[in-house]
């Protein structure tokens, strides 16, 4: 089901992602991103991996905006930068977490 066909009552499904520090958020909704973010920081924290590349994609910058925004609030998260070309440059960020607070 497309996300425009998708009833606003419905409760959505769960989604299994892989914990291996790439997260690709074009498969969530934008009112899904916070949560899904802080969610996903945690359990790579669990897993001790401290490196991670959120793909938000390029468009007009919206989404790029609401995850840095939850970046700069993080406790854990140290650095974040915009990746370079190589790993989606304007389109991903790269996020350095701490091991330890």
């Amino acid at each position: 089901m497309e996300p425009e066909d998708q009833p606003a009552n419905d409760v959505p499904e769960s989604v299994n992602l892989p914990i291996d520090g790439v997260l690709d958020l074009h498969t969530f909704w934008p009112k899904d991103v916070k949560p899904v973010v802080l969610d996903y920081i945690e359990l790579c924290r669990e897993k001790r991996i401290l490196e991670l590349r959120i793909i938000h994609g390029k468009g007009i910058g919206q989404l790029r905006a609401t995850v840095h925004a939850i970046l700069a609030k993080h406790p854990f998260v140290q650095t974040y930068v915009l990746a370079s070309e190589a790993y989606g440059g304007s389109g991903a960020t790269i996020v350095r977490l701490a091991s330890e607070q």
